[in-house]
């Protein structure tokens, strides 16, 4: 299978790389976003996951058409399957992470931390006796810091936000009323195709007038959680883990092996490899109701995308 590793094209201007995807930043203010293959978590790269990129894309291509009515988002154009082009935006220095169920696999989690004794979390009070992927009272805000390359996201709460000038309190109402708008709408979507969004991760930014607007990607299996649904009470009563649609099997798989924040992260697998790629694609014909198709043109992915994005060069 073919795989996108790297998207770097010299002929494009002010680029940058993000973990996961190569961004470039025009003149006039359109920002081109590529997506590769690689496989962010831990804050590291595990590796590469063939047509991730175009499914990440085409899964929020989707979700920005079915929440556009919500909010504003950055989209202007799809010259490619793995490529959108966008407003450029000031990002808020704040990620928006909304969670509906006590969920998590690694040690910074909201679930570790909740069987480690802690309740005050994010500036938020859990009940006591909730139990492993158990739903939450309600859906709730858990914002993070945007951490600098090689560091880690810090838990924050709207105190915190506000007393530092992360946000003005303007800005936190709003993001926060999007932020809850945008997951009942992915939920109640999702339940119709037989899934529960369990937690994602929003990102905003302003544009020149200030207007917040939402922006990298919503509801993919790289932001977000989702279980079957089907099996989810069956194997909550049972005490195993739900059946999930993410990368999420992938970090369990990692942290059954080693402390990923300490150790040396094992070589993935190939058959992880490819079931990861298998669940990208069953993620996204799910959430679609479409049946996915890659497009093989080109002698390579990163050929067809510069030919693609030559009306940009």
């Amino acid at each position: 299978m073919r795989v996108l590793s790297d998207a770097f094209i010299p002929e494009l201007p002010n680029h940058y790389k993000g973990k996961v995807r190569e961004n470039y930043d025009l003149p006039d203010g359109r920002r081109i976003i590529i997506a590769t293959d690689r496989l962010s978590a831990f804050d590291v790269i595990l590796t590469a996951i063939p047509l991730k990129g175009e499914l990440l894309t085409q899964t929020a291509r989707y979700w920005f058409e079915e929440t556009a009515d919500i909010c504003p988002n950055h989209v202007l154009d799809y010259p490619d399957p793995n490529v959108v082009v966008g407003t450029r935006l000031d990002i808020l220095p704040v990620e928006i992470v909304v969670r509906d169920y006590l969920a998590g696999t690694t040690s910074t989690s909201v679930l570790t931390k909740y069987k480690n004794g802690e309740r005050d979390m994010y500036g938020i009070r859990l009940p006591d006796g909730l139990r492993d992927n158990e739903k939450l009272p309600q859906a709730i805000i858990t914002p993070t810091s945007k951490a600098l390359d090689g560091g880690h996201d810090e838990p924050l709460t709207r105190d915190e936000i506000l007393t530092r000038g992360l946000l003005s309190e303007e800005q936190w109402d709003t993001v926060s009323r999007y932020a809850l708008a945008l997951f009942a709408r992915g939920k109640a979507l999702a339940a119709k195709r037989g899934l529960i969004l369990v937690d994602t991760k929003y990102e905003f930014g302003t544009n020149k007038d200030g207007t917040i607007i939402l922006a990298d990607e919503i509801h993919t299996p790289d932001s977000s959680r989702y279980w079957l649904a089907a099996s989810y009470e069956e194997r909550f009563k049972a005490g195993e883990r739900p059946q999930s649609f993410d990368k999420d099997f992938i970090r369990a798989w990692v942290t059954a092996r080693c402390d990923p924040y300490k150790d040396r992260i094992p070589k993935i697998p190939a058959e992880l490899i490819e079931q990861t790629s298998r669940v990208y694609t069953q993620a996204f014909e799910t959430i679609t109701g479409k049946t996915f198709t890659a497009d093989i043109s080109g002698k390579t992915v990163l050929d067809r995308i510069r030919e693609n994005l030559r009306p940009y060069f």
